[in-house]
């Protein structure tokens, strides 16, 4: 059996202790039987955190943190991305733009029911656009999602 391919996960949804459960115990095994999922929220524990601005030394970490996803990002041929809420997150967005600026195939997953976008658009106009020109698309549930990326995969 060929290795899965590489998929850097793009969200939100480690801030916050509901997001984080969500993360761990639907989203990442749902991706994990196509793809091998790269966690950037894996790399950055609490207590380095704590340890970091007990010494002065928080934006670097944060700086390290960044360079490592985007390190991450370009190990891979494949990028998922949480596109949930009222606005896309910041950092999801330059996720996305960053991937598909270096030719990384991305894909977006916005099951919110609110409108958060132009007309006829699931998010911004920009966010959608960067994502279908990279030849990925926008998707409207985790199912969908995974069938996309079993897609992708094949060789």
């Amino acid at each position: 059996m060929a290795p899965l391919p590489r998929c850097y996960v793009a969200s939100p949804l480690g801030f916050n202790e509901a997001g984080a459960h969500y993360y761990r115990a639907v989203y990442l095994p749902a991706l994990a039987r196509v793809v091998e999922p790269l966690d950037p929220w894996a790399h950055t524990e609490p207590a380095e955190i704590e340890r970091a601005r007990a010494a002065g030394t928080l934006r670097a970490l944060w700086l390290a943190t960044g360079r490592k996803n985007l390190e991450l990002i370009r190990s891979a041929p494949l990028l998922v991305a949480w596109l949930d809420g009222q606005e896309v997150d910041s950092g999801t967005a330059t996720e996305i733009g960053y991937a598909a600026g270096v030719g990384v195939r991305c894909f977006g997953l916005r099951s919110d029911v609110r409108h958060a976008g132009e007309e006829e658009m699931a998010v911004n106009l920009q966010v959608e656009t960067t994502i279908e020109v990279s030849g990925g698309r926008v998707v409207g549930s985790l199912e969908e999602l995974v069938a996309e990326l079993r897609g992708a995969a094949l060789p």
